[in-house]
This record gives C-alpha cells, structure tokens and sequence, in this order.
C-alpha cells in the first residue's frame, strides 16, 4: 500500500499528524475524528495493522526497506512525524490559548465535533434497528464516560502501562477521547504534562552535556513513567488497529454507527460553557488543591446568558464547524486528483 506521494501530500500528511496530535492532547477530543474526516483513517488503520508477526520478521532479519514498505512506513512516518512536532509545539501552543482563551478555544472543538457528526452520517445510508440500537449504545457510553469523576493520581508502572494501552483509543476510535479518559483515571497530569516536561529538560540538559539527572531521583522515575506509558501506548495502538480492522471489516455499519453515538456523546465533555467545580491556584505550570495535591480541573456545565462573550462564542463554534468542512472539501479533491 506504499503509494508515491508528491511533495504536497507529504506536506499536507505532516500536518494531519500535528492536527491528531493537538486533538489527542485536548481532553473530549478525539485524534480519530481528524483522521476520520481528513479522509485517511482506513489507511490509518490497516497500516498499523500491518505491525504484525511478519514485520518482526523483516526487521529481525534485518530486511529493513521490506519492513519499511510493508507497513506502509513512508505514510506512518509522516504521520508520527506531525504527531511528535505537535506533542512538543502545537499542544503548547493550545496550553496556552485554553488558559487565557478557554471558552473560545472549547467553542472552536464543540463546533468541530457537530461538524464531523455532519460528516460522517451524511454518507451513512445503512439504518436499520441494529444501527439504530448501536448509535444508541454509542451515545449512552459516550455521555457516561463524561460524566464520571476524577480519580485520584497513580503512578504504579503496571497501571500506567494501561493508561498508555487506554490512552491511544483516541487515535483509533473516532469520539473516544484518551486524553478525557486519562483524567478520569487520574494521570492525565503525571502522563501527558510532568512526564513530558522530564522528557524536555532531560534531553536540554543532555544537549548541553549535563548529565546529573542520573543522580535526580524524581527525574528517573518520571522517565520509568514515560517508559512505561509509552509501551503501553505502542501496544495498545498496535492491539485497537488490529481489532478495529477486523471489526470494520465485519460490521462496519454497526461500527461506524457506534462512532457516531461516541462523537455525539462526547459534545458533553467539550461543551464550552462550564465553571471550575474545585478551588484550585496555579503554582509551577501544575493544577493544586487547597492541600497542594496536583489535580485536574473538573467542570460543572451551564446554560449561558446571551451577551457579547456568548455572541462571540458562538461566532467560534461555526468556525469550528468550518474547519471540518474545509477538510471535507480537501478530502474530496485529494480522491478525485487520485
């Protein structure tokens, strides 16, 4: 499946990978819409698919262009390359926009999701009372998930080898936010935020020929835990994409009704209007309770007055929406170019 791909479409694959990485980041939202409505998802999938016994092979055997070909690495590597640009530039810059621009920034997602609810059902003819019931399910669980409390933070190695096999769900089933799944188990902190900034000012320090972290035993240990979290990760990628694949193959009406019941169930947890339930203050980049404890923030959902914050928010979700359908409309002339 390793296509021949101009310099356009390498361009445009890196900056689908860093839209994927920025939406993983965002807790509600799922890296697998973007992959979903900018068209390449299928290929997404079987791709990762191909991680299997006989690519081991090729690589152990050291027949590395063989491998390199047959797990369609040229699309992969873009891909991740988009991703890691994204985890280390785009997600800080989306850090910092939901810290002073939180209602907007919601907004823009909240219209995203209708957007992509658009684009998905508006070519899925197939309904009957089992899709029907499966969009039902989808809905259920989706605004199940929402509204279920943070627990608190844990960073057993075991378990963030699960969080890391959770947390990539996103990636691969479209309206399943890993990130929001992170909060609710408690580690979205630890996991995507301290753990992330050890990566960095390890390798700063690195760079500059400073090697006492060996000796900094909060440093090594947030290092065990990225580790840790991203095994788990690489596992559950490889596990959703094989599983996912036969699913689509199978049932993929039920499937992709079942998406769709996910992404509509998830506008519960980006909907933009909402107040911080716990007292919380800023302290070092980190989220504290009135005991000092790291947390997260948890929302309580309300029904905006209409003023001009409300008018401007609003004016947000259409660009959302927007955004969505100018994917679509490049999506569409990519498969007719092709």
């Amino acid at each position: 499946m390793q296509e021949t791909r101009t310099l356009t479409d390498k361009l445009f694959l890196i900056l689908k990978g860093l839209g994927m990485g920025a939406a993983n980041k965002v807790p509600g939202v799922s890296g697998g819409v973007v992959a979903f409505v900018a068209g390449f998802y299928e290929e997404f999938i079987y791709s990762l698919k191909k991680v299997n016994g006989k690519a081991f092979m090729l690589l152990i055997n050291g027949r590395f262009k063989s491998f390199f070909n047959y797990v369609n690495g040229r699309f992969l590597g873009l891909l991740f390359l988009g991703m890691i640009i994204s985890y280390f530039s785009v997600s800080k810059v989306l850090d910092y926009l939901i810290m002073h621009y939180e209602l907007y920034v919601w907004s823009v997602f909240f219209g995203m999701i209708i957007g992509s609810i658009y684009y998905i059902n508006k070519d899925f003819k197939d309904w009957n009372y089992k899709t029907y019931t499966s969009l039902a399910i989808g809905i259920i669980l989706g605004l199940s998930i929402s509204f279920l409390n943070p627990a608190k933070e844990n960073d057993n190695l075991w378990f963030v080898f699960f969080c890391g096999i959770i947390s990539v769900s996103g990636m691969t089933l479209p309206g399943f936010s890993g990130s929001f799944i992170l909060i609710i188990l408690g580690n979205y902190v630890l996991l995507l935020v301290d753990s992330v900034n050890a990566l960095y000012d390890t390798s700063y320090e690195i760079l500059g020929g400073d090697f006492s972290f060996i000796e900094n035993i909060e440093r090594l240990r947030m290092l065990k835990v990225l580790i840790a979290f991203t095994l788990g990760s690489v596992t559950g990628l490889v596990t959703f994409s094989h599983a996912l694949s036969y699913i689509l193959k199978h049932y993929k009406s039920i499937t992709l009704s079942a998406i769709i019941g996910f992404i509509v169930g998830s506008l519960g947890v980006v909907w933009p209007w909402k107040k911080t339930i716990f007292k919380i203050h800023e302290n070092g980049g980190f989220l504290l309770d009135s005991t000092g404890t790291k947390i997260i923030q948890n929302y309580k959902r309300y029904i905006p007055e209409f003023n001009t914050e409300t008018y401007y928010a609003i004016a947000f979700i259409f660009l959302g929406i927007a955004v969505v359908l100018a994917l679509e409309i490049y999506g569409q002339k990519t498969r007719i170019n092709k």
